[in-house]
This record gives structure tokens, sequence and C-alpha cells, in this order.
């Protein structure tokens, strides 16, 4: 593909996608050599060299990304002393995401995708720079330190937003499941390997020099980006070409609502993650049910480690389930478990119980992130797929900072272990609802295997469009709903 950038240019529809992606599929036998490789983690999206590159920086920057997700909060309490400048810094970090991810998404769509990422990129490094020159300087201003924050957070969004869209035009339509679980498998080993690299070298070299390691690891992203060959813009949907500024990002949100199986999607993973994710009441769980002390334990520190055990375990073994054609049947059963784990955490008698719960959470969360992800990516026309990684950027940003809402004002009221019983039951509750409104979910499959008749028939028009997205050509209108 480097060698010809322009064998696929950004107005490729669906039907096209499909087609290349069933080219190259039939090259990449090179990477099943039995049984067992159908159980293994799934290695055929590493067959495409761009994707190969960008996956392989994407795992040195998720390892260096961590540093500065340790460094920020640290130093903030160096310069104040106290906990309470984290209220402002996470609420100036989610404001400039959300609003980044929002017109980055517009961007994405409209702008060569390529050149976004390397500018993406680009500022995320200055701003990382700048950090490190801060602690250098010795300049000890709050302010500064939040103005950085919200750069950083500006930058993050569009890398989130702009990387979504961007990998469904360098892998074939039936390897994004695939490439989902890989790339959630380098963040989870970024996750758990960065912050014990980061305490490892804090004693040794400072906090600021944390910042100046991550730029460097961004420095691997900016080489293969910039192998990327270009990524235009694809056409405009003939709905939304009139559509200008801030109309552009509301169209993108028009889409959403229109198309019921994407709305489903996102409705199940908020659900599973604003009712259930219990991660701020780990400390108290910890006291009240396991018996550590009031300022933290080993039990504190084995609830933490759990959830993401249990994402690692289950990356290795992710090619069992992302060859899987039921897509919607995957995304709702993992979801679905996801809360029935949540439930055991909360009536657990033990501490072996609730991190056998917790690691089984992680598990299904990870199955769930996959679906997740390849279900946006292969429904969404191209001409939209930035707008739609948007919301879904806000969303994964959002919905824990609701869960932790949500969480913090139901457990004073009926303690901890009754509060996360009950947000499981809330999650499976949820996600049952939403695939009975919206059994097109249920029936969804890749759209890289023809739907067999039993499926179409007897179906009305609109679950026909949602269940087989490749026939979706104009944006619909509401009152086609």
């Amino acid at each position: 593909m480097t060698s010809r950038p322009g064998r696929h240019p950004g107005g490729r529809r669906r039907g096209s996608d499909r087609h290349r992606g069933s080219h190259r599929h039939r090259g990449s036998g090179r990477w099943e050599n039995g049984r067992w490789d159908r159980l293994t983690v799934d290695l055929r999206p590493l067959a495409v060299p761009e994707f190969r590159r960008l996956w392989a920086a994407g795992v040195v920057a998720a390892v260096g990304g961590s540093f500065a997700v340790m460094a920020v909060p640290a130093q903030l309490f160096q310069l104040t002393g106290s906990s309470a400048v984290m209220a402002a810094s996470s609420t100036v970090s989610f404001v400039a995401l959300l609003v980044s991810s929002l017109g980055s998404g517009v961007l994405a769509d409209t702008t060569d995708r390529r050149r976004l990422l390397l500018t993406a990129h680009s500022v995320l490094a200055l701003v990382l720079g700048l950090f490190w020159l801060r602690g250098v300087l010795d300049v000890r201003s709050v302010p500064l330190m939040l103005v950085l924050v919200a750069a950083q957070g500006v930058a993050l969004g569009a890398v989130m937003t702009t990387t979504g869209a961007v990998v469904p035009r360098l892998v074939p339509g039936e390897l994004l499941p695939a490439a989902a679980a890989l790339s959630s498998l380098s963040r989870g080993l970024g996750s758990v390997t960065g912050p014990l690299l980061a305490g490892a070298l804090i004693p040794l070299a400072g906090l600021s020099t944390l910042y100046l390691l991550d730029c460097a690891a961004l420095l691997t992203v900016l080489w293969a980006v910039f192998l990327l060959p270009a990524l235009p813009a694809p056409p405009l949907l003939p709905a939304i070409e009139s559509a200008h500024g801030s109309g552009r990002v509301l169209e993108g949100f028009r889409y959403l609502a229109a198309q019921r199986v994407l709305a489903a999607v996102m409705g199940v993973d908020l659900a599973a993650t604003a009712f259930g994710l219990p991660f701020s009441l780990f400390p108290e769980l910890a006291v009240d049910m396991f018996g550590d002390p009031p300022g933290g334990g080993p039990a504190l520190g084995l609830l933490c480690a759990a959830y993401p055990v249990g994402t690692l375990a289950t990356g290795p073994v992710s090619g069992g389930f992302t060859r899987a054609r039921r897509h919607g049947v995957w995304l709702t059963g993992a979801a679905v478990a996801w809360g029935i784990s949540l439930v055991l955490l909360g009536f657990a008698p033990g501490l072996p119980l609730a991190l056998a719960a917790l690691v089984a959470g992680g598990g299904v969360n990870f199955v769930l992130s996959t679906f997740r992800n390849a279900v946006c990516q292969q429904y969404t026309d191209d001409a939209l797929r930035g707008r739609i990684q948007g919301s879904l950027t806000v969303l994964l940003i959002g919905g824990p900072q609701l869960a932790g809402v949500l969480h913090g004002l139901v457990s004073p009221g009926i303690g901890p272990r009754a509060t996360v019983a009950a947000g499981g039951a809330a999650t499976v509750l949820a996600v049952v609802v939403i695939a009975l409104t919206v059994p097109a979910l249920w029936r969804y499959r890749s759209p890289h295997e023809p739907l067999v008749e039993h499926e179409r028939d007897g179906n009305d028009d609109q679950d026909q469009q949602d269940s087989h997205p490749a026939i979706l050509t104009a944006l619909p209108s509401p009152g086609n709903q």
C-alpha cells in the first residue's frame, strides 16, 4: 500500500471496503498454522504493513503514555500539597477531550486523516516537552500546569478519534475485530507495565524525566504515521454536503440517532460503564469488606490489579472470538456477563471470590470493547467515521466519570457492596431492554458474510437496513424511522 498510496481513495464506500478486504485477506494465510492459531490472538491484521507499524509503535506509546498519567497528578500534589486541585485538573482535561473529540471528528471526515494524525501526535509531543521544560526550569505555577493539561487533552482527543477513523482504511473489514483486540491488548500492556516502570524510574530520574521519555515514545508513532499512505477525506454524503461549522457536528449526532444499531451499541457500552465500573468504590470496599486499614492495604492493591489481569489474560486467547461473525450476540452477551460479574463481586463472601469476579469482568470487558469498536467501524459510512469515532471517544471518556458520580451518590445510602451489585443488575437490565428494543443489534453479523435468508425474511424495512449496513448509501432522515 505504501508504494501505491492512491490505491484506496477516501471515497470508497462500504462495498468497496468489503471487496478490498476479501482480496487482501487471501494473502494473509501464512498467519494461520493450525487449529491452535484459531484460539490464540489473531495476528492476521499484522500482515498489513501499515497497521503493523502503527500497532508496534502504539505498544511503545502505551507504555510511555502511562508515565504522564502518573506524573501530572504527582506534580500537582507537589505544587499544592492538596488533592483538591485534581478535581480542577480532571474537569479541565475532560472538557478539553470532549471538545477536541467532537471537533477532530469533523476534521477527520473533511481533511486528510494521515495529516491530521501527524498534527495531533506532534502537538502531544510538544505539550509533553513543555511539561518537561516546566519541571527543569522549576516554574511553580498551577495555572500553567492546568493550561498544559488542557492542551494535552485537546491532543489526546484528536489522536483517539482520528486513529479510530484511520484503522478501517488500513485493515480489511473482516479483520477489524482482530485489529481491535490487538489494540486493546497493547493498551492493557501499557496500563500495567507503564506504571511499574514509572515507579522504578521516578527515584532515579525524577518526575519531569517521565515526560521526556513519553515524548521519545511518541516519536515511534510519528514515524509509523509518517509512513502511512495519503488518506484523503471521503466524499461527503449528499445529505450533509450543505452543513457547515457546528452543523457538521450535529449531522454526526443525527446520523448516530438514525442508525439504531449504532445507537444501541453505544447505549450498551454506556450502561456497562456508567452503571458498572466500580473502581471509585474500591477503597471503601477494601476497608468495609476485606479488612484493609483506612489508608489502604493489600486488599486494595489486589482489587485494582484483578481487572487488568483479566483483560491481559483474555488478549492472548482472543482468536477464539475475533473470527466470530455474530458480533451482536458477542457484544450483548459480554455486556450481560459483565453485569453478572459485578453482582458476584457485590455478594462475594471473601476476597478470593471478589478477585475472581473482577478477573472475569476484565475478560468479558475485553470482548465487549473488541466488538464495540468493530461494529462501530464496520457499520459507519466512511464519510462519517470521524464523527462517530468522536462520539465514541466522548462516551469512553465520560462513562467512567459518570460511573464515579453515580456510585458516589448511591453508596452512602446503601453501602458499597449493595451499590456494586445494584450497578451490575442495572447493567444487565439495561442491556436486555436495549436488545429487545433494537432486535437488529442481536441479529447483527459482520457485513463481510452474507446474511442468511431467515434473518432477512419477516423483518420490517428498518430492521433490514439496520442489520445490513452495506445498503446504506445516504443519511436517513428521521421521518423514515
